[in-house]
């Protein structure tokens, strides 16, 4: 059995690292992809992981593949492409904020395609996770919906990130609306506090992550909340898990690692579903993906920057 399949994009970070002598920008190639993050993640940290998704036959393609293999996830899943490798680009202003843009239409992580996926590999999963950012386009918003639908049928539970990135949708409501549609079905949902106000009109964690339980029927919500930690609602049952501070290299990855380390938490308790946890056990994972995630924080890349058992002590 796989512990943590995850579904979705893997594609190349191109962030700019500095500036030459010359004055001109600097970048640097790193894997990337919210749901192959959550994979290494959680694999780096003891999970038996896999990732379905599509990229190019290009170098960056093969680079993600082979980062996959190295970080012990399986590529049983991983399909490659004649489009190129997809490419998220980011770009530091004067103020010091990141800006991104996407090479993406047409490009290989779009076109995975409802076929690509079989029910065996979807069955063999005991946690199936998947983002946002997969349905935003066709064929892969078909495959990856058909895939967390056959994923909860077989028994799998069903974690779901709804993570916004503005520059991939034609407006915000066409996103709101995309992003929403999953919700019925999800078991674990992790949200940050940029998009809870998307999802729920409010930014008050009590009463937004009340509106989407009670709405969606939702076990479990991870609300993540930057600097200040993570809020958790599990049923009635709310708490708010203080986060550690570090000095900040990137912050870039942050969120997909607080979710693979509670993942494979719960995979580490012998726990699939967020009613086998208790209350207490939740609040203990929330505060070790507090860690984990701090550490990839204080390092550059995503995947390079996220930890291992050894250093994620609570």
């Amino acid at each position: 059995m796989t512990d943590i399949l995850t579904v979705g994009e893997m594609l190349i970070d191109l962030t700019q690292t500095g500036v030459s002598d010359a004055g001109i920008p600097v970048y640097t190639a790193f894997p990337g992809g919210a749901p192959a993050n959550v994979a290494v993640a959680a694999a780096k940290l003891g999970a038996r992981t896999a990732f379905i998704g599509k990229v190019g036959g290009d170098a960056f393609g093969k680079l993600l593949v082979e980062t996959l293999k190295q970080n012990k996830v399986d590529t049983g899943g991983m399909i490659v492409s004649k489009a190129n490798t997809t490419l998220a680009v980011v770009s530091l202003q004067a103020s010091g904020e990141r800006d991104f843009a996407f090479y993406r239409k047409g490009f290989a992580d779009t076109l995975l395609s409802e076929d690509e996926i079989s029910d065996d590999q979807l069955r063999d999963a005991r946690i199936l996770h998947f983002g946002s950012v997969s349905l935003t386009d066709e064929p892969s918003r078909g495959a990856t919906l058909s895939a967390a639908k056959r994923a909860k049928k077989s028994g799998a539970c069903i974690s779901y990130d709804p993570n916004y990135r503005a520059g991939l949708w034609e407006c915000e409501d066409e996103a709101v609306e995309m992003m929403k549609q999953p919700l019925y079905m999800v078991d674990i949902l992790k949200i940050s506090d940029e998009e809870l106000p998307l999802l729920t009109g409010t930014d008050d964690p009590e009463n937004g992550t009340k509106m989407l339980s009670e709405i969606y029927n939702i076990d479990l919500i991870l609300l993540t909340l930057g600097a200040k930690g993570a809020y958790y609602r599990f049923g009635d049952i709310t708490g708010v898990c203080e986060g550690v501070k570090v000095k900040v290299a990137d912050t870039n990855g942050a969120g997909d690692t607080f979710l693979g380390a509670f993942l494979s938490g719960m995979v580490r308790r012998g726990k699939y579903h967020p009613a086998d946890l208790s209350a207490e056990e939740i609040r203990e994972l929330v505060a070790f993906a507090n860690k984990a995630a701090s550490i990839t924080t204080s390092r550059s890349g995503a995947i390079p920057a996220m930890p291992t058992p050894d250093e994620v002590t609570v």
